[in-house]
């Protein structure tokens, strides 16, 4: 499969962001339960399994999965999924990107964003959405980087462990301009 793009620093290895394939899942599972143990990145509580993820790559020419990869590892990866299941919001989806322990903070969640946001607008997409803890700093920043507006904050939006947490709601328009609505 070819890759979509490919970023060369010459201290580190090249990262290659691609699409998933199903020999990924366990890695992307890995990934995934990282961010599970670090309280940080999503509401779930018990280990992913592959049969958890197998299923993403059923559904992958609407809702894609792209990998990032340094040294023939996957480092971190990016998905988009369905926003909800009613027609009249089929131009919508959400995205999530996670990454490795080791990933985190070289560029990668960038690289991985950039080629998420250039496939939903070549899918069609008009809108992106998603929803961050208000303590995750790096997933706002990022998602502020590239033109993610902040629409608000669910509060007492789920719980871990019986403590309640926060969320703020971001979300990009594509393929328009925001101020012709």
């Amino acid at each position: 499969m070819q890759s979509i793009m490919t970023t060369e620093n010459a201290s580190k290895p090249a990262i290659t962001v691609r699409l998933a394939q199903p020999s990924d899942a366990h890695e992307i599972c890995d990934i995934y339960n990282q961010g599970i143990e670090s309280g940080k990145a999503t509401f779930d509580t018990a280990p992913r399994s592959l049969t958890d993820i197998e299923p993403w790559f059923d559904k992958l020419d609407d809702y894609p999965v792209l990998v990032a990869v340094q040294d023939n590892r996957v480092i971190g990866f990016a998905r988009l999924f369905e926003y909800r299941p009613r027609a009249c919001y089929r131009q919508n989806t959400e995205l999530s990107i996670y990454l490795s322990d080791s990933a985190q903070g070289q560029g990668v969640g960038s690289a991985l964003a950039t080629n998420l946001i250039n496939l939903a607008e070549t899918l069609g997409y008009t809108k992106m959405l998603s929803r961050i803890f208000t303590f995750n700093h790096a997933s706002l920043a990022l998602c502020k980087k590239f033109g993610f507006r902040e629409v608000g904050i669910y509060r007492r939006h789920g719980q871990i462990n019986g403590q309640w947490f926060d969320v703020v709601i971001v979300e990009k328009l594509l393929n328009q301009d925001e101020t012709s609505y």
